[in-house]
């Protein structure tokens, strides 16, 4: 039977809640897709202060390695070397949508125009002629690495059974 640490999956959950803060009061709703697709106005841009100041212009790319790595490394029963490969895959990934960004024009040439049909996918070219490379987001995203292995390295003792 699958065993899943729970902790690590929900301290990966409560990541992504804190990411999502970012999106919802520091940044421009028309500039964040969850937020202008749905039709509901759930932002507080200009209406709560800046909570994240400097840091949430980079926290994103730190919190969707980490959080990522831990839900990932959380559900799939692996040890050490496991959550090694776990966390540099998703830094990786993360790295090719950064690169993504850098070659915007490129990118959006070579997605397939069946994107456009499917939800979610439908804002990829959008996402790499709009997006901004920066160099710190790899900073980030290294660290989001690194410290969701920290982490994973902590919390390793509270796996349970499902």
């Amino acid at each position: 039977m699958p065993r899943v640490n729970r902790l690590q999956v929900l301290i990966g959950a409560a990541a992504l809640l804190v990411g999502a803060l970012v999106y919802v009061v520091d940044r421009a709703p028309d500039e964040t897709y969850f937020i202008y697709s749905t039709g509901v106005n759930i932002s507080l841009h200009n209406i709560l202060p800046n909570l994240f100041g400097p840091i949430g212009n980079f926290l994103p790319a730190f919190i969707h390695v980490f959080a990522f790595a831990l839900i990932t490394a959380g559900v799939i029963s692996c040890g050490k070397k496991g959550w090694v490969i776990i966390c540099l895959s998703w830094f990786l990934i993360d790295s090719a949508f950064e690169f993504g960004q850098k070659y915007g024009t490129w990118t959006a040439n070579h997605i397939p125009g069946f994107f456009a049909d499917i939800p979610i996918l439908e804002n990829t070219k959008a996402f790499f002629l709009r997006g901004t490379f920066d160099v710190h987001d790899f900073v980030a995203m290294a660290m989001g690495a690194i410290t969701a292995y920290a982490v994973l390295l902590a919390t390793m003792k509270w796996r349970y059974t499902s």
